[in-house]
């Protein structure tokens, strides 16, 4: 346990003291991320970045297509949740007339968030005597971050559907987030936005490794939900192969 221990008064520390209740913990998130903007942790523009002292090297690069404005956006956090160990990354690809505001407004609840839950997780993990955290560490780590995320998710689509100034009911984004944490990586994707791990094959050569899979409707699973909610699948005659999503009797609303 001592290594999980560890990492959770870590992460105690940085809070400052704040108790864990929900509204604290989400206080003490965005604290961190504010420090983390303040000290040139955080990269969310096109460009580079290498934080002094650390052997990580991020950059960010988005070019508009020619559909209009710009939707995608991107962030990279490096001692993600003051853990010197830790790296976010994150990609958002809007879509729809609302889209690019949605992308950001994830962009910007989600690191957060998701750093407020997994706080919150661990320490539940770490009280709770059934849980040996020591036993299986990777095991129990996937776990920990895959709780955290399904609240994390919940909320910030619970805060969009909220928010007052964002009307995301024909707008979303993709979501396609990286953790890493040691030599450990947990990867969570919602959308077509695509994670590749450049690594080495035996001989040297680069070789990509496709980490996700593209989430689209026409996945045999994904297609068969849809029926089930009375919804339908199809291709128009100018987009052979694009499958969309169409509500039972309207043209809309035609999600890729």
């Amino acid at each position: 346990m001592r290594q999980f221990s560890s990492m959770f008064n870590g992460l105690a520390r940085s809070i400052r003291g704040k108790n864990s209740g929900n509204g604290d913990g989400k206080e003490a998130a965005e604290a961190m991320a504010k420090d983390a903007k303040k000290n040139d942790l955080i990269l969310r523009s096109s460009g580079s970045v290498n934080v002094d002292g650390s052997n990580n090297l991020a950059s960010v690069f988005s070019k508009r297509g020619r559909k209009g404005v710009n939707q995608d956006c991107a962030i990279v956090w490096e001692e993600f949740g003051c853990q010197a160990d830790m790296l976010f990354c994150g990609i958002f690809d809007g879509h729809g007339p609302w889209g690019h505001f949605v992308a950001k407004k994830v962009r910007e609840s989600m690191p957060s968030s998701l750093l407020c839950n997994w706080q919150e997780t661990l320490a539940q993990a770490s009280l709770d005597p059934e849980i040996d955290l020591e036993s299986d560490k990777k095991h129990q780590r996937f776990h920990i971050w895959k709780h955290s995320y399904l609240r994390t998710c919940a909320a910030v689509d619970h805060e969009l559907e909220q928010h007052r100034k964002i009307d995301s009911f024909y707008s979303g984004t993709t979501a396609l987030t990286i953790v890493r944490q040691g030599d450990l990586i947990y990867v969570a994707n919602i959308g077509d936005s695509r994670a590749v791990l450049a690594t080495t094959s035996d001989d040297g050569n680069l070789v990509p490794v496709q980490l996700t899979v593209d989430f689209k409707p026409n996945l045999p699973q994904e297609a068969e939900r849809i029926v089930q909610c009375k919804g339908r699948v199809f291709c128009l005659h100018d987009e052979p192969g694009v499958h969309r999503v169409w509500l039972p009797d309207e043209e809309s609303p035609g999600l890729a």
